[in-house]
């Protein structure tokens, strides 16, 4: 691989609604990259959450899977993932994008206690 420029197209959700009433939006809605490039994909609250936004991934016949809880990412995560923002802004971070990254990415928000979903 070394050497080869290599594009990944990811895609991401653009809205998300809860019953409480507040609108994720995500952007860009789908980004072209080159493999070992940094990315970012940007998660806007219709109302301040706190810290308690949560971002997943999902590829193609697998059930989302938690990438970031908070700004804290479980174990098992890879550093390159990295999550960050507070109130209403928020940013997924990926540093070094890798092949195995080309998936849909999820901004997610608990609107009762902002514990992310099993799953």
């Amino acid at each position: 691989m070394c050497g080869r420029k290599q594009t990944f197209v990811f895609s991401d959700s653009l809205v998300v609604i809860f019953a409480a009433y507040i609108l994720l939006t995500q952007t860009p809605g789908s980004q072209s990259v080159v493999l070992g490039q940094t990315v970012s994909i940007r998660c806007k609250t219709s109302t301040s959450v706190g810290a308690y936004l949560h971002w997943y991934l999902q590829k193609p016949g697998e059930a989302p899977k938690l990438l970031i809880y908070s700004s804290t990412s479980p174990s098992g995560i890879p550093d390159r993932f990295s999550g960050s923002g507070s109130n209403s802004a928020f940013t997924l971070t990926i540093s070094g994008v890798q092949t195995e990254d080309a998936a849909v990415y999820y901004c997610q928000m608990d609107h009762i206690s902002g514990k992310p979903s099993a799953g």
